[in-house]
């Protein structure tokens, strides 16, 4: 399992709601601490050298420029967003990784655990795609260098005005693809981890270990489909043809990888990687330090 559950003789597996509300309380708690990281990481995503123009060389460059010529509140500009989306964003992660590792577990008995962990974490990743797509596209959108949105809900009402309702899910497959590779990365790093410390020794450094290298391992895996994703979800996603007509640059995750390929170099696939991983690797041992407290709290709760 990608976590041991934590019980006691006397106790019994949390229901779904409890540990929905544990993964929500980890996701808010992570965002609070590490949403700056994740400014600077869309805006080098978003940034091309085709045109050979760099705007940021790098994980201080970006962030000194960011201050100095925007004012720190840019560090924070859209977090309403994510603040609304990790709730149900990271609720999703744990909850549904639960059940599917059960689900998994029951179908197929001659699975080992490690790959269980693998296939449950990416199963609940294409899920918890399909809840955030709406508020990742918003966030992209007021994360942008060139944004000229004056509050999250003012781009939600342009998008849904220009695109429509199904507009909300530009970006739905790479996202789908993101959240799948790293939530196996995640979850199957994280099982072996605590099986080389130990899991029957609950602790919060055991906790903070096994979460950064799992966030650092999903990394690694879903960078590329990270940059995909706010590629095709940028408000400047469009290519003017000769005959005028205006189509979308980037579209299917597969295709866009290779177009960043040959045009950018492999390099350009893992723009925006060390902020990223700054904020996810720490960020994973938070969230399931978070989740293990909280789940820890309820299950107190019910054994009273």
């Amino acid at each position: 399992m990608p976590y041991e559950k934590r019980t006691t003789a006397k106790s019994t597996p949390l229901p779904f709601i409890y540990q929905f509300t544990a993964g929500a309380i980890a996701g808010v708690s992570e965002v609070l601490v590490m949403y700056p990281l994740d400014v600077v990481k869309t805006r080098m995503q978003l940034q091309s050298n085709v045109a050979g123009k760099v705007h940021y060389t790098g994980l201080v460059d970006c962030l000194g420029k960011i201050v100095r010529q925007e004012g720190w509140k840019t560090l924070y500009r859209g977090i309403t967003s994510p603040i609304l989306m990790e709730a149900p964003k990271r609720a999703t992660k744990f909850a549904f990784n639960e059940k599917f590792v059960n689900l998994y577990s029951q179908m197929f008995k001659t699975w080992n655990k490690q790959y269980i962990c693998v296939v449950s974490g990416a199963s609940a990743g294409v899920i918890e795609a399909t809840v955030i797509v709406p508020f990742e596209l918003v966030k992209v959108r007021m994360q942008d260098i060139n944004s000229k949105f004056k509050s999250p809900l003012d781009a939600l009402k342009r998008i849904v005005k220009q695109d429509g309702l199904l507009g909300m899910y530009g970006g739905l497959e790479s996202t789908m693809l993101r959240h799948a590779f790293w939530n196996a990365g995640y979850f199957g790093i994280i099982y072996q981890v605590r099986n080389t410390l130990g899991t029957d020794k609950k602790s919060t450094w055991n906790d903070l270990i096994a979460g950064t290298i799992g966030g650092t391992m999903g990394c690694i895996l879903n960078t590329p489909f990270d940059v995909v994703k706010s590629r095709v979800q940028s408000q400047h996603n469009v290519t003017k043809l000769a005959n005028g007509q205006l189509v979308k640059k980037y579209d299917w995750a597969i295709p866009s990888v290779m177009k960043i390929y040959r045009e950018e170099g492999f390099r350009a696939l893992y723009k925006g990687f060390t902020p990223k991983i700054a904020r996810l690797g720490p960020g994973g041992g938070i969230l399931l330090i978070v989740f293990g407290a909280v789940t820890d709290l309820f299950q107190e709760m019910r054994l009273a």
